[in-house]
């Protein structure tokens, strides 16, 4: 469960700031339970909120600066929001300027504020911290300009800021759920249309357990980014091959691309590959989602992670030791790997009976394999970004 409040953010803006903040802003993590790596080739994804979350408490100020403080690195710095740019010696800065560049690209307004940013979500870990800065902001900025983007608007603009003011070529998923999530349901989004369903999360006897390995994976994009290019080498030898003018991988059934097996490099393969089962699994994950079956559910989980692993080469060992640990373990349906990889968190669907002595062996295996201290987090699917009211 969430470890932080509002109400406390509240205290420690009035502890900084010598008086009570106007309002405090929330933002969810977010946990993807199946569809890795398919978001940015315009397929599908299946994630939910966390009950980890950024909070932002503000007061409105009458001029056009941002004085802002990040609790939990306790820094201090401002910025002129007539000119947002990066800042190069406090980089958490860039998601709010990031957000307030493209704001006023929009032409909305972008005011003033003194703003104490606080949060709960484990960092450089795969739930997405980073979103949930950005969709904090945007409904800060919204709550002070009295505007309001819809759902698809506000994230899109998330994914601006990534892949235009931060030069990494991430998808809509992450900005997406933690903009739009409802309470109690995971999304099944498809990244192309944008269409969306919101499946409640009614398997009967089962939690989501994720478990931290504790290595921060610094996502950047190297690797990230390569991953993309690798994703649209594969397109470009698939649309030589079938006289095509496709644009992602969304566009190729999995026949199709064994047919062009030998005509692709190896690497492009298999990559392509991961994708297009990767987004097979994911539509029947949620169908097996909506039925309540846990066994098929956490066979699909399993499948993901395989092919992460041996296909789209993200993972690493200590989230391999975690996996191979917890799919040991009783009461344990499935387990992978979630978020970019490199390190970062494993998702874990677990019978509810069988929870608290889970998270204890798995530590303690995890520990014993790796030299490692883990971390669990046991979480009900949450509710999106705004207002706490």
């Amino acid at each position: 469960m969430s470890i932080l409040t509002a109400r406390a953010v509240a205290t420690a803006f009035e502890e900084k700031f010598g008086d009570a903040p106007a309002f405090v802003i929330r933002a969810p993590g977010r946990v993807n339970l199946i569809g890795e790596h398919t978001d940015y080739n315009h397929g599908y994804v299946l994630p939910m909120a966390i009950d980890r979350a950024t909070f932002m408490a503000v007061r409105p100020r009458t001029d056009t600066v941002l004085h802002a403080y990040a609790a939990n690195l306790d820094r201090s710095t401002e910025m002129d929001l007539s000119n947002p740019s990066r800042n190069p010696s406090e980089s958490w800065l860039d998601y709010l300027a990031g957000v307030a560049h493209e704001l006023h690209v929009l032409d909305k307004p972008v005011l003033g504020a003194d703003v104490l940013i606080m949060g709960d979500v484990p960092l450089g870990c795969g739930l997405s911290s980073s979103a949930s800065i950005e969709m904090a902001a945007l409904a800060m900025f919204e709550e002070l300009g009295g505007f309001k983007l819809n759902g698809d608007d506000g994230a899109l603009l998330g994914q601006r800021v990534e892949n235009d003011f931060l030069g990494l070529s991430s998808g809509i998923m992450d900005q997406y759920i933690i903009r739009c999530a409802q309470a109690n349901h995971a999304l099944l989004l498809d990244c192309r249309s944008l269409e969306c369903t919101q499946i409640p999360l009614t398997l009967k006897g089962c939690t989501f357990v994720i478990a931290n390995t504790c290595i921060q994976r610094a996502l950047t994009d190297s690797k990230y980014n390569e991953r993309v290019g690798e994703c649209a080498t594969a397109v470009e030898a698939l649309n030589q091959k079938f006289n095509r003018q496709a644009t992602h991988l969304r566009d190729f059934t999995q026949d199709e691309l064994m047919a062009c097996r030998e005509d692709m490099d190896l690497t492009a393969f298999r990559r392509a590959r991961h994708v297009v089962s990767e987004d097979t699994r994911t539509l029947a994950a949620a169908e097996a989602l909506k039925a309540g079956d846990a066994v098929k559910l956490g066979q699909l989980m399993n499948s993901s992670d395989s092919s992460l692993v041996h296909d789209y080469e993200v993972s690493c060992d200590g989230l391999m030791a975690m996996n191979d640990s917890a799919r040991g373990l009783e009461g344990c349906y499935g387990a992978r790997m979630t978020g970019a990889g490199f390190g970062g968190c494993t998702v874990n669907l677990v019978k509810t009976t069988a929870v608290d002595n889970f998270v204890n062996e798995l530590m303690n295996k995890y520990t014993d394999t790796t030299g490692i201290k883990g971390e669990c987090i046991i979480t009900d699917a949450a509710l999106g970004a705004g207002l706490v009211q």
